[in-house]
């Protein structure tokens, strides 16, 4: 597996409102915490809940992260402690806590 880096590519909402509101932005890549995975995202879904949030109507839940994306599917580059059912270089589909919009996610490995 390739190193991780330290930056990603992220979709950010700049304002509430149509499309034209995505941008894209520099952020750090997450770290996965106890019983997550980081996942390298190949495809991120798009639902209502992302449309609404970009709109301005449903804001994130508490401690979610505040970028768009529910689904994500890809490949584990990193696990975090505790994790046992999947190990790097695993394909996986997930739904996630906001963030899919990335080129990197936390997911919870989920049994």
């Amino acid at each position: 597996m390739p190193a991780i880096p330290e930056t990603m590519t992220a979709i950010a909402i700049t304002e509430p409102g149509g499309p034209e509101v995505l941008q894209p932005r520099e952020l750090p890549v997450p770290a996965p915490g106890p019983g997550q995975l980081l996942v390298k995202v190949r495809a991120a879904g798009v639902n209502r809940p992302d449309i609404l949030q970009r709109t301005g109507v449903y804001p994130p839940p508490k401690g979610a992260s505040d970028l768009l994306g529910l689904e994500v599917a890809g490949a584990v580059v990193a696990v975090g402690e505790d994790v046992t059912r999947f190990k790097e270089g695993d394909f996986v589909c997930a739904l996630v806590n906001g963030g899919g919009y990335a080129e990197f996610a936390v997911a919870p490995e989920a049994t």
